[in-house]
């Protein structure tokens, strides 16, 4: 619990001064704790040091740990793995946001399986490689896929753009198309601010390019197990 807690103050802090160097308010950051591939009593030690976003990649994780962890009711789950349409009613039960839409099916599912009344907050996962094997639109297709969940898909809510930044390249240069995709996107949906990039190995670059949700896992919650 120290060492996590050591982790976690440094990564905060590591997110203030990149945040002020690049003139922001750290405020207007979320930071979410990736737990892929630990135990929900990580989730817990996590919760007790002040910590209320957390982000789950495979469906049967997040179910599992979200049944687990059910009494702390104001945790916010993100869902933020490639997701499979058949799974859209299991993800939607568990995630408070998820930032892995990319494809007018996945959108369609989410907001069918979705009560009135009832809003699940998504973002548009961007693919900034030129592989189309990568999740996430194609840039071009960005609006498109934008105009069709605004105006479709009435119990979802379009929130902003997410991307993870190519292995094979620099950081910064991809966070500087990603908000260009934000800014695009704002044409359709205005109020779809919010920017999901940045890992642990890349998040000062993120916070450089506007990011205001990071998704950090292995510098907070140490090495991954390889099995849960």
């Amino acid at each position: 619990m120290d060492d996590l807690a050591t982790r976690l103050a440094a990564v905060d802090a590591r997110i203030a001064d990149a945040a002020r160097a690049a003139g922001r308010d750290p405020g207007e950051i979320t930071r979410i704790v990736v737990t892929k591939f630990h135990p929900a009593s990580l989730v817990a030690d996590l919760y007790r040091l002040g910590v209320r976003d957390v982000g789950e990649n495979r469906q049967q994780e997040l179910t599992a740990k979200t049944e687990e962890l059910a009494g702390l009711a104001d945790l916010r789950w993100h869902f933020i793995g490639q997701a499979q349409t058949k799974k859209a009613r299991a993800i939607r039960a568990a995630a408070s946001l998820v930032h892995s839409v990319d494809r007018p099916r996945l959108a369609d599912a989410l907001d069918r399986v979705g009560e009135d009344g009832d809003v699940l907050e998504v973002l548009l996962q961007v693919n900034l490689t030129d592989d189309p094997g990568r999740g996430g639109v194609a840039p071009a297709e960005l609006e498109a896929l934008a105009e069709h969940v605004a105006a479709g898909c009435r119990t979802l809510r379009v929130r902003g753009v997410m991307a993870v930044a190519p292995l094979e390249a620099p950081a910064a240069p991809a966070f500087a198309r990603l908000a260009e995709c934000s800014r695009r996107l704002r044409s359709v949906v205005p109020d779809a601010e919010w920017i999901s990039a940045g890992m642990t190995a890349d998040f000062p670059e993120a916070i450089a390019a506007g990011a205001t949700h990071l998704r950090i896992g292995s510098a907070i919650t140490g090495e991954r197990p390889l099995h849960i």
